[in-house]
């Protein structure tokens, strides 16, 4: 039989104990806290495509642009770091073809092309401007790194949440044009593989440079004298 000591302090250790389990129970509830819960086999944490507009409005004339405005717009193109992805197009409330032209043959020398429509933009054009629009497209993996899971336990049978973070986010990072992830390139008279078809025909097509056989070389003796 227990004595009164021992009761006495079983009733004070009764508390603690309670308390202890409590904690015990608490902390491994939290380590469940980041457990992971996709059990598919694709990557959550796919690559976004943001766009971005950049304006410049120039004076036009009847014939097109002044020279200093089209200075001024190539110094914008290189300001701008103008490079493949890049979208040129213009906003001409005049509809004249000269101011078209001579802003096309501008982006030519980047090796881009104007775009049929113009994306809305904010400011409202005066009369015998017009306004040239970059639309840039980045893309880029949100969320990643994610190292969000606080344990080693698996219950789910699930992936991690930074699965598939590493080959989107490089993928997001190499790509030349982010669009591309969005849609397919879409050629206007002939495709990509047609043209490289066409580079490799030229190649088998292009006769030797032996056919006609190897030209006589004529060779001449010289000596110096005694």
């Amino acid at each position: 039989m227990p004595n009164a000591r021992q009761i006495r302090l079983a009733r004070v250790l009764a508390p603690q104990a309670k308390l202890a389990l409590a904690l015990t129970l608490g902390l491994g509830l939290a380590g469940c806290g980041g457990m992971p819960t996709n059990t598919a086999l694709y990557s959550v944490k796919q690559p976004v495509v943001e766009r971005t507009n950049m304006t410049l409005d120039v004076a036009t004339t009847t014939a097109g642009l002044p020279i200093s405005e089209q200075q001024r717009l190539n110094g914008w193109f290189e300001t701008m770091d103008l490079r493949y992805g890049d979208r040129i197009a213009i906003e001409n409330p005049g509809q004249n073809p000269a101011v078209a032209n001579a802003i096309s043959d501008l982006a030519a020398r980047y090796g881009l092309m104007l775009s049929a429509t113009a994306p809305v933009t904010s400011g409202f054009l005066q009369p015998g401007q017009a306004r040239v629009v970059i639309t840039r497209a980045t893309a880029s993996v949100p969320g990643c790194p994610d190292w969000s899971a606080k344990s080693d336990m698996n219950y789910n049978n699930a992936t991690s949440p930074g699965y598939g973070c590493a080959i989107n986010s490089n993928l997001a990072a190499m790509i030349a044009d982010p669009q591309d992830l969005l849609e397919g390139k879409k050629g206007a008279s002939e495709t990509v593989i047609a043209t490289s078809n066409k580079a490799i025909s030229t190649y088998r097509e292009m006769a030797p440079t032996g056919k006609d056989g190897l030209q006589d070389a004529g060779t001449a003796a010289t000596g110096g004298g005694n």
